[in-house]
């Protein structure tokens, strides 16, 4: 007769399946107290003295640990620094070499640009229902903030009305690391669109360099001819370097 396995016996051993790796069956690890601490130490200074009482690489933390509230930040913001060489070029930089950043990750680079648009928004907030020829050192600063980071040129048009205040800050077009096409007829149509009455057109150097070339000069007076066709002024043509700016106006060249 067969016999029937019992119960209790044991029978042939199965194998066993594959170990997971630990970083799937371990919890991520909390925070230590000490960088608990320091959190909260950065939130009070800032809350209690304003963003001036935090240095660069406190910022970035802050960013950070809104978006990475599980990783020790630290680290993350002085590589950032170290690589980028300022708060502004670290906001400011591609993420293709964001993503470079050990540690960083998708949330982390959202966290940089969503700064950097709330930075650029709330200086081209302070622009509008003014004049902006009376804002000038102002302006001035919302387009290096904008531009003179870019690793390629890119040509934006301020659309102004009957009382030089801005209507629309419109980037045209993007191009090489030298050169970047304006097209006077869909500058001109899009001024009609806007019923604006005045332009400033605007382009950077990625060299740092704002002297003009010789395609830039050709650009603005065929832009200038254009403008006065339709009864529109052109204020002005600014290149923006690296800390520093070239404007047609002012070297009398419009």
């Amino acid at each position: 007769m067969r016999k029937t396995r019992g119960l209790g016996e044991a029978g042939p051993a199965l194998p066993l399946p594959p170990a997971l790796p630990a970083s799937l069956t371990s919890a991520p690890r909390p925070l230590a107290m000490s960088a608990e601490g320091h959190r909260a130490r950065m939130r009070a200074k800032l809350l209690a003295h304003g963003p001036d009482a935090l240095l660069d690489h406190e910022l970035v933390e802050m960013l950070l640990f809104l978006a990475l509230p599980r990783r020790d930040t630290k680290p993350i913001a002085r590589a950032l620094l170290s690589r980028f060489g300022s708060l502004g070029a670290a906001l400011s930089a591609p993420v293709a070499e964001l993503r470079q950043v050990e540690g960083l990750g998708e949330a982390g680079m959202a966290a940089l640009k969503t700064a950097q648009a709330a930075a650029l928004r709330l200086l081209r907030a302070e622009l509008r229902d003014q004049p902006v020829l009376d804002n000038w050192e102002r302006l001035l600063g919302y387009l290096n903030a904008a531009l003179a980071r870019e690793r390629v040129e890119q040509s934006r048009v301020l659309f102004l009305d009957s009382r030089n205040r801005l209507l629309a800050d419109e980037a045209q077009a993007r191009g090489t690391v030298n050169h970047t096409p304006v097209y006077p007829r869909e500058v001109m149509r899009r001024a009609l669109e806007l019923h604006a009455t005045a332009l400033i057109v605007v382009h950077n150097h990625p060299s740092g360099d704002p002297t003009p070339s010789e395609a830039d000069r050709a650009m603005t007076a065929e832009l200038q001819r254009a403008a006065a066709a339709l009864g529109l002024a052109l204020h002005d043509h600014l290149v923006i370097g690296n800390g520093r700016h070239f404007s047609f106006r002012q070297a009398g060249l419009l």
